[in-house]
């Protein structure tokens, strides 16, 4: 497997590919993961990690679109869980079924 690609994350809210040389999009990060890619989204001046908020926009960009999967329940039923489950097997389990549903073709693998 590749190396992540190191994206910066400018002050100005910029996005950064170190590997083209250029300034991206959430969609030009979308379409990276989309086709297999991994990366690393650091903070430009201090080096801290910002990929998991990186991937969160991404996420959030698709949820307001007309392709948007995650219902309003779903969503409730995800922020009750940070009270009411660890988040370690609460994170594996929609890990797992996520992986089988894509590994089903998109289909219920358990049908």
């Amino acid at each position: 497997m590749s190396q992540p690609r190191l994206i910066k994350k400018y002050p100005n809210r910029r996005l950064y590919d170190t590997v083209l040389s250029c300034y991206v999009t959430i969609d030009d990060v979308r379409a990276l993961i989309t086709a297999g890619g991994t990366l690393n989204v650091v903070e430009q001046g201090s080096g801290r990690t910002l990929t998991r908020e990186v991937l969160l926009q991404v996420v959030t960009a698709q949820e307001q679109g007309r392709e948007a999967r995650l219902s309003e329940q779903f969503l409730a039923e995800l922020i009750r869980s940070y009270d009411l489950t660890p988040g370690a097997p609460t994170a594996s389990y929609l890990e797992t079924c996520l992986r089988d549903y894509l590994a089903a073709g998109g289909r219920d693998p358990l049908v």
